[in-house]
């Protein structure tokens, strides 16, 4: 596992939450769910969007579509890596003050339901954010750019990283928050 393919996995969730509201008209051209249209969405490169679909196949994260033969997120299996095992893997500590875009407890997504203790907010660092805050090294380098572009991929995000950086009662908080969004009921 990588840390990019939890950010594709998520980028497919959203594609695939999009077109359940609005499916994607029969036309000629390509797919929101190629590679090249990955690649644009989320400035990671094709080879490696290529390499995290073929491993999140291969660990169960991911299934492919028997109709379409796409790579379809395993929701209840992410759901659970992400809960249960994303902070051993991919951890995270706030680090020096810098200008960025807020994530997990400073997101938009979680900034009402929860008060913060300290003074400072949490920022995935970016020359384009206007907030100062304590940096958080994203799960990959182009999650500010990819959560600029889209506002699911964003709340997604920010609730990963809250629960990579929260207390249990704020990481509760934040997995609840995300189950909610992953599997509707």
């Amino acid at each position: 596992m990588k840390s990019q393919d939890i950010v594709i996995l998520l980028k497919l969730i959203c594609l695939q939450e999009r077109e359940d509201l609005a499916p994607e008209p029969a036309r000629p051209g390509e797919s929101a769910y190629a590679v090249r249209s990955l690649q644009a969405l989320l400035n990671i490169s094709k080879s490696e969007i290529n390499g995290s679909i073929l491993r999140s196949l291969a660990s169960g994260l991911a299934i492919r579509d028997r109709q379409t033969g796409r790579p379809q997120p395993n929701r209840r299996s992410l759901l659970n890596f992400i809960v249960h095992g994303l902070k051993f893997v991919f951890p995270a500590k706030p680090g020096a003050m810098t200008r960025g875009m807020p994530t997990a407890f400073a997101a938009p997504t979680l900034r009402q339901r929860l008060i913060s203790g300290g003074d400072y907010i949490c920022v995935w660092p970016s020359a384009e954010g206007n907030d100062m805050g304590q940096s958080v090294e994203p799960l990959f380098k182009s999650v500010p750019y990819a959560a600029q572009q889209d506002e699911r991929l964003y709340e997604y995000l920010a609730l990963v990283d809250a629960i990579r950086l929260g207390n249990p009662r704020e990481a509760g908080l934040a997995a609840q928050c995300l189950e909610e969004r992953l599997l509707p009921r």
